[in-house]
Order: C-alpha cells, then structure tokens, then sequence
C-alpha cells in the first residue's frame, strides 16, 4: 500500500511539474521594445541574458541587427523584428528584395534552437501625419512583397508580418468624443482598411502604438488621472460603458474602427506603451512606476477593456534610454528606457502584473570608461565664448535633462555648462580633446552629481550613430539640440 502510495504521489508530483511548465511557458507574458539609437551599445549577449533573467518572453526591434539576432540564437525569446521605413520603398518595388531581406534576417534563423521570430514589422508608423504621406501608398505592397516572401521561404504559416500603426490613424469626431464613435482618419481610410482586409487574409495582427504620456504631454488641461489607472474623479461615459483611462479609450477607438471596417474580432498587439522618466515635467521615475506597474496589472488581469475583454497583448517601450534618438518630439524622446543607458533598472517593476515590488536584474558584466568628468574650468576668466561652447556641446550630445521640468533643471549656468561638457566628452568617448572649449573646460576624477541630477560616465563599448541611426536621424538630432539650448540660452 505505501508503493502504491508513493508511485501515486510520485505521478502526481510529475503531472503538477509539467502543469507548472506549462503555465510558464505558454503565459501570455510581456513584450519589450529594444531601441538602438544610441552612441554607445551594450554587449547584445549580456542584454539578452537580462532579458531572459527578468522572463520578458517577447521582444520587438526597430532593425534586423545582426548582433543582437546572433545573441537571441537558443533564447527562445518570442521577436517581432522589424523593417525600417527607409526600406519600404525597396521592398515595394522589387519582390526580389523583400525575398533576399527575408532569407538573410527570418529563414537564416529559423531552424530548431535558433531565434524565435513570430512577426515582421513592415515599417513603424508610416501613416504618421508629420510624415506627409512620405509611405503612404508603398506600404501595403511591402506588407504583399514581404509576407509572399515568408510564404516562399515555407514560413508563411509561423511568420506574419504586420504593420505598427501611430494611434493618430483613429479618432472620434469632436462633435462626440467617445470611442464608440471612432473611426480611421478620412484620409488614409482606404488604404488603412486595405491593408487591414490584407492582414486577416493572412491571420496577421493589427499592431498599433499607445502613448498616454502624450495625451498628457500635448494639454496642459488634460486630467493627469485619466493617464493612469488608478480611476478618475470623472470618467467618460459611453453608452452603458465607463472609461476610468485613456489606455482603454483610445483601445476601444480602434475597437469600434476595426468594427465599423467589418473586423470586429481582428487580434490587436500594442507594439508600443510606456512612460518616459526624463525630459518634461510629467516624465519622472514617480510617475514612469505608477503607470508601467498599472498597465501590466490591467492588462495582464484578463478583464480587458470596457468593450473588448481578455489579456491584452503589449510591448513596453522601451526597453534601454537612447541618447541619440530626435528630439523633435520633445526632450523625453531620450528617456523612455525601463532601464538607463547602462543596463541598470530605473525603477521596481513585476512583470507578473501583481503590483508586487519587485526588482527588476540588471545587466551585467557591464564596462565603463575611466570615472572622469569634463567640467567648467574654475580659473577661466574670459566667457565671452561660453554661450557658443554650451550650444556647441549640446547639439552634439545629450542635453535634453537641462531642460524645463526636467532633472537637471535646478542647475546653475555654471552647473550647465559643466553638464553640457561632460555629455559631449562622454558620447565622445572621453578622448581629450573634447575636454577643451577653448580652455573653458577640464578634467576631474570629482563625480559633480547632485541628488537629482547624474552626470553619467559612458559605457566603454561604442559604435557609429551615423551606422545605426542614418544620416537624417542624425542631422535631426543635431537640430533638436540646437533648439533647445537657443532656447536655454534666452
């Protein structure tokens, strides 16, 4: 009797093992954006390692980085890897490329212990107003060229491409501002509903983009609780529904757009949510917290949105700060990272969604320049060219905390040209003879940090941004950092 006991308990234990596992493996999990607009790059592999130590267990890139492909190589990590809008004219016009873009960055790692690649991204946000129809109407035949790509190479039936949409190709019309009433922007409905009607020929997702942080960025009388979602002292009321947040408004906007094409049920993917914790006076790492640990708790809870219920599919974003992102935005561009530019967690986050403090791993194995900082020099005398050298500093690096309501803002002129000197001196690589200014400047091993703002030492592993970002990316950054120390120096 005992045997028999034990061999029962014995199958029991295995069966609840293997429950267990299961659970685990096949949870809906949480999503990451991993952005590489930045001067100086962490080792992919160790960046990976972080990933899988904190379980994301899904990932979304900007590019097909060879690097970071060859470091996701046995993670079995989920990716949606991306195409970037310059490619989409190539990809439209030539199926050959979009066949030899496939082969190199899908089918070369798809095989059994390689890289888990489940979507391609066609472009990201090409329908975006600013861009001025620049994609408009070449991103539907990429989205053709490159899934009959995938379909050749045999991946047809695991691999879907997609396109990640801005919110902006949404709205409700002003005369009735609830999501019921929403509906794809006049112009871009055709081709918007086209490339949708293609999408569910192909059980492919629509993937859009969620940034609440901007409802609150845009209007200063926006209500900072309908953010967040902690409820609101004056929800919006559709019909027999409640909405307590801007999260669930705007998702129940493409709802009933979707709904109102004729594809009520299409599956939705959020490529992109987040709060930044820099560079305006709502980003901050308070605010970052509150918002990141509330999405993950409702949208992981399964109670889904006033009209849509179940777990909602997400992507942070993001994943790392990018100091070399355009700023054309606004200053909190540069600062949406869960983790800083070195791979350490900015704040507590469980990505279980239970709201638990929990603390997220950083990266480690991580090096880093020599501890020096390039400051104002005390014994100049003659600042004649010190507003110059300050402008000079910025557009060429990352000032983007001096600005207002951000961390360095309690500066002093002094304290911002010490911080302008070092950020140039930093992103270039602590090479001495950006530790100059005409003799303004020089060099201290005295960390000048205060409490609320770092002066960051770089990390010891560089790379070109020309390389990474492209020429425009760079010349728009230039110019972003121009405006906001012209603005600075008024």
């Amino acid at each position: 009797m005992a045997q028999t006991r034990a061999l029962e308990y014995d199958h029991f234990l295995v069966l609840f093992l293997v429950f267990v596992m299961f659970v685990v493996s096949s949870g809906d999990g949480v999503g990451v954006n991993w952005g590489t607009m930045s001067t100086h790059h962490l080792p992919a592999d160790n960046v990976v390692q972080m990933l899988r130590e904190n379980r994301f267990n899904k990932l979304k890139l900007f590019e097909a980085d060879k690097k970071i492909l060859d470091a996701l190589i046995g993670s079995d990590i989920e990716v949606m890897l991306a195409i970037p809008n310059y490619m989409l004219l190539e990809m439209s016009e030539d199926p050959g490329a979009a066949a030899s873009w496939v082969y190199a960055n899908v089918s070369s790692y798809f095989y059994t212990g390689g890289v888990n690649i489940k979507y391609v991204a066609v472009g990201n946000e090409p329908f975006l107003r600013t861009y001025n129809d620049t994609y408009r109407y070449i991103t539907l035949p990429a989205l053709k060229n490159i899934q009959q790509a995938l379909n050749d190479a045999g991946l047809g039936s695991k691999v879907k491409a997609t396109v990640p949409f801005n919110a902006d190709i949404y709205n409700s019309p002003e005369s009735n501002p609830v999501p019921s009433a929403g509906d794809f922007r006049d112009e871009a409905k055709d081709l918007t509903i086209g490339i949708i009607q293609f999408l569910h020929l192909n059980n492919a997702p629509f993937t859009v983009n969620i940034y609440p942080f901007l409802s609150l960025y845009g209007n200063d009388y926006f209500p900072v609780d309908f953010a967040f979602f902690e409820g609101t002292n004056k929800p919006i009321r559709d019909g027999s529904l409640l909405y307590t947040n801007v999260f669930d408004a705007n998702f129940d906007t493409l709802f009933w757009s979707l709904d109102k094409a004729g594809y009520p049920d299409m599956h939705i993917i959020v490529g992109e949510v987040g709060w930044p914790t820099d560079g305006d006076k709502n980003a901050n790492i308070e605010n970052a917290k509150k918002f990141s640990q509330g999405l993950l708790k409702h949208v992981l809870s399964g109670a889904g949105t006033p009209a849509r219920k179940g777990t909602i599919d997400v992507y942070l974003f993001s994943l790392l700060d990018e100091n070399a992102k355009s700023i054309a935005p606004g200053n909190f561009e540069r600062h949406w990272g869960i983790f800083e530019y070195d791979g350490k967690p900015k704040y507590e986050l469980d990505l279980s969604g239970k709201m638990k403090n929990k603390g997220l791993a950083p990266v480690e194995g991580v090096a880093y320049m020599p501890r020096r900082w390039c400051v104002l020099n005390p014994h100049a005398d003659d600042f004649e060219e010190l507003p110059d050298s300050i402008d000079y500093a910025c557009s060429l690096s990352d000032c983007t905390a001096l600005g207002y309501g951000s961390s360095c803002n309690h500066l002093t002129v002094e304290g911002n040209a010490s911080y302008a000197f070092n950020m140039y001196y930093q992103m270039n690589s602590q090479e001495s003879w950006n530790c100059d200014f005409s003799g303004l400047a020089m060099v201290t091993d005295e960390d000048p940090s205060d409490d609320h703002c770092q002066f960051p030492v770089m990390i010891a592993h560089g790379s070109s941004l020309l390389l990474r970002g492209g020429i425009l990316d760079t010349l728009l950054a230039v110019v972003g950092q121009c405006i906001v120390f012209a603005l600075l120096l008024c």
